[in-house]
């Protein structure tokens, strides 16, 4: 099919267009199949895919094998192919047309040189013609020569005479642009050119001088025929020529064709053994990945899979078959130990919900003092994460956080002395100040090859402890008032009538004597009647009468009324502040307690400053309103700072020690929850923290601001 096709171009192009498209649709299916597979084994050889790898050597080899022969067979079949095309074209016949066709063109040239000397001859007679004798002249020049048309016109492209040895020919054959141009370049053209009218002629165009400078130069033309003979010989010529040089014309293109076909059977084998390589790597590693899947599932704790039997019985066979009897028999021993590992895991939940539950703090130590479990509540009383600490000892944990050295230095000494059981208070200080934690001990039974150890129990007193204080204050206070308040009335009316009735009997100096004794007990009864009246508000039941309040405003009241150039007030309020459910009387009462505390608080220097500021906090059960105190003084005594909120506890010489007892007492008649502070930076905060009013709360709602669910 490629021979015939030698012969007819057309034919060519069309077999040729056909073998290309055929292959290439080949080709693509076969770049599509294999695409699809690399990109498969590529993402398994990333993922380490088992077979992966195998299959990649097996499509290596696979192609090295195909490409090697073929390889060799493509080279001398091509080196055949382009030795037989050119073999049939002839070197010699190749050069006779060529030297024909010079021959042909040398024998041209001779001519139409000897055609433009005639016209130059011609040209000089019509140097400076008039237009009325030109016409004459080139009938006359046209006569004498072998000329078919002679034509005179001017540079303008205007003819001014012509001759034609036709007379029925009136417009003679003007020369094109690019003639003229190439003339005025040149200074005269000479070709051949083929007319409709009178055939293949040789052209001739000059320059002739017209003698007007003006008009500037004419042109002159001249058509001299070329003989029917000499005419028919040259285009034999080329045509012959012609036929030849496509006939070498197609010989690249067969060798380019015939290469191309070869290739394309290279490319199409080394494909195909590509493609051969994964069906043949996909059938040999398919078991492989059986046994794969099944060692993952075994290596992952599932003993329950089974791996399908291959349909022949060979090595393979016995090989899965093993697999699956080894697994059956994993299962059942695994079954067992899960069994009995389930229970001592339902045992060990049981007993760490219990211990999360308790409210007492729960430790147990090795025989080593090392920490080995700790419950919730031992972390939020000693307000440590000691969880982070098991598997460290006493003395680490020690060194890590010293703040907890006189609870575990108590530990360590009941430790050491071995008793079975235990029991000790222990006193420490934390954040809060003072805590009073009562602490049980006991020695743990060996089991098995276990060591035994220790397990310490312990219970935060200190809440218990206050509130039995506050109540045995509040007590005293309520009986000081009734004892106390009813004398101090009748001694105050008797020395003011012992000054009223003996003061203007008594000579000047006993009279001074006795009004300044008088004035001295009047004034220390109205001190004892307002400290009676302090512990009497102390021990008084709360008798609140609630309402939704805007604390800022309270606190802006409170400020205008405390606002003096001694003292430097300030307010960071937090706009949009929920209000409160609160008695106004109250907590008017314990912002002027903490303002006057703030006020008379001891400086060491510099004008006292106080600052309130608010603050909503997001809780997870409701929101709080907080409310903190600050002052630049010289901050709370370290030796009392937990003790604040007690009775009779002051730093003020002639303070009662029931300011921050009543604020404390208010706080908590409010739900709320009060905390005292010295800062780093000097000073010392006092921090309130009061429920919210919820946003559904059918009260007033200017100032509540959206509820937000956190947690």
């Amino acid at each position: 099919m490629m021979g015939a096709a030698t012969e007819n171009s057309a034919q060519f192009d069309r077999v040729y267009s056909l073998l290309v498209l055929v292959n290439i649709v080949g080709l693509v299916i076969l770049l599509v199949l294999l695409a699809v597979n690399f990109q498969r084994l590529r993402r398994q050889y990333r993922e380490r895919v088992v077979g992966s790898r195998m299959t990649l050597r097996l499509i290596v080899i696979f192609v090295v094998l195909a490409l090697m022969p073929v390889s060799i067979v493509f080279y001398f079949s091509l080196q055949f192919l382009h030795r037989s095309i050119d073999s049939w074209f002839d070197v010699r016949v190749e050069q006779a047309l060529n030297d024909s066709l010079s021959l042909s063109r040398l024998a041209l040239n001779s001519r139409m040189r000897n055609m433009v000397g005639k016209t130059e001859t011609m040209a000089l007679t019509l140097t400076d013609i008039s237009e009325t004798q030109a016409a004459l002249r080139l009938n006359d020049l046209r006569d004498d020569s072998d000329s078919t048309e002679l034509m005179l016109m001017a540079s303008s492209g205007r003819i001014i005479a012509s001759s034609n040895i036709d007379p029925i020919i009136i417009v003679p054959n003007k020369p094109t642009a690019v003639m003229l141009s190439q003339m005025r370049s040149n200074g005269r053209y000479f070709g051949l050119d083929t007319t409709a009218d009178l055939g293949l002629h040789v052209r001739v165009l000059l320059e002739v001088p017209s003698g007007e400078p003006i008009a500037g130069p004419r042109i002159f033309q001249a058509l001299f025929p070329v003989s029917k003979r000499v005419s028919k010989l040259t285009d034999s010529v080329q045509e012959a020529h012609a036929q030849y040089e496509r006939l070498v014309y197609l010989r690249e293109p067969l060798k380019f064709s015939f290469t191309l076909t070869l290739s394309l059977v290279l490319l199409l084998t080394v494909l195909v053994a590509a493609w051969a390589a994964f069906l043949s790597a996909r059938r040999l590693v398919y078991p492989i990945q059986v046994l794969a899947t099944g060692t993952r599932a075994v290596a992952s704790g599932n003993y329950d899979q089974r791996l399908p039997l291959p349909g022949n019985d060979d090595e393979m066979g016995f090989l899965v078959q093993s697999f699956n009897d080894m697994t059956r028999r994993i299962g059942l021993a695994q079954s067992d130990a899960q069994h009995s590992q389930q229970q001592a895991e339902s045992q060990r939940a049981y007993l760490e919900a219990v211990l999360r539950r308790l409210s007492s703090g729960v430790l147990t130590l090795s025989r080593d003092q090392i920490l080995r479990t700790v419950n919730d509540a031992a972390c939020d009383i000693l307000e440590t994460k000691l969880d982070a600490y098991i598997g460290c000892s006493l003395s680490e944990i020690r060194n890590e956080n010293p703040k907890l050295g006189i609870f575990l230095d108590s530990l360590d000494e009941r430790l050491v002395q071995g008793q079975a059981e235990w029991v000790e208070e222990v006193t420490r200080f934390n954040s809060h100040g003072r805590q009073a934690l009562m602490c049980r001990g006991a020695t743990l039974p060996g089991v098995g090859n276990m060591s035994a150890g220790h397990v310490i129990v312990f219970d935060d007193f200190t809440t218990l402890i206050r509130a039995q204080r506050d109540a045995a204050w509040g007590e005293v206070a309520r009986r000081l008032a009734h004892e106390i308040k009813n004398p101090l009335t009748p001694i105050q009316l008797s020395a003011e009538r012992m000054r009223h009735c003996y003061l203007p009997k008594l000579s000047k100096e006993e009279g001074d004597l006795l009004d300044r004794s008088t004035n001295t007990i009047v004034q220390q009864v109205e001190v004892m009647i307002k400290m009676v009246n302090a512990f009497s508000e102390y021990a008084r039941a709360p008798r609140l009468e609630t309402v939704a309040l805007n604390i800022n405003r309270l606190i802006e009241e409170a400020l205008d009324l405390y606002s003096s150039d001694s003292v430097i007030f300030s307010a960071d309020l937090a706009d949009d502040l929920p209000k409160i459910e609160a008695d106004r009387g109250r907590i008017r009462q314990l912002l002027n307690n903490l303002i006057k505390n703030a006020i008379e608080a001891p400086h060491s220097s510099g004008r006292p400053q106080v600052t309130v500021m608010t603050r909503l906090i997001r809780g997870q059960v409701t929101d709080l309103v907080e409310m903190d105190i600050v002052d630049n003084g010289d901050g709370f005594p370290d030796d009392i700072i937990g003790e604040l909120f007690e009775p009779y506890v002051t730093t003020k010489p002639k303070g009662t020690g029931l300011g921050l007892a009543i604020v404390k007492k208010i706080v908590e008649e409010h739900g709320g929850i009060v905390r005292a502070q010295n800062l780093t930076a000097g000073g010392a905060a006092v921090m309130i923290r009061f429920p919210a009013l919820a946003r559904d709360t059918p009260k007033p709602s200017d100032g509540v601001i959206e509820e937000k669910t956190t947690g």
